[in-house]
């Protein structure tokens, strides 16, 4: 019973420091942060907030005349230049 009772209380004692919270000083957060902020400088864009930037537009270029397209030639031969399809047949046998 003694070693049940050991053993129970050495669990408690290490889930009790996995739940435990680490001290948090927020000062030195503070800190932290201020001197990061003056190292960063100003970083910010160079517009006002309440200002919109004026975006930049091309002048209106109407579009290239399309070019007619040529229709595809057929060869006296008959060859068109594709091979004709052919299944192969198949071994029915299966290794």
């Amino acid at each position: 019973m003694k070693s049940f009772l050991c053993g129970v209380g050495l669990l408690t004692a290490m889930i009790a420091s996995a739940a435990a919270e680490t001290r948090y000083d927020r000062n030195i957060e503070k800190a932290a942060m201020d001197i990061v902020a003056g190292k960063m400088g100003n970083i910010r864009g160079g517009f006002s907030y309440k200002q919109r930037p004026q975006l930049v537009l091309l002048p209106y270029a109407p579009p290239p005349a399309p070019v007619p397209v040529e229709p595809p030639r057929k060869e006296a031969s008959g060859n068109d230049g594709l091979t004709p399809a052919v299944e192969r047949r198949v071994s029915r046998t299966v290794f």
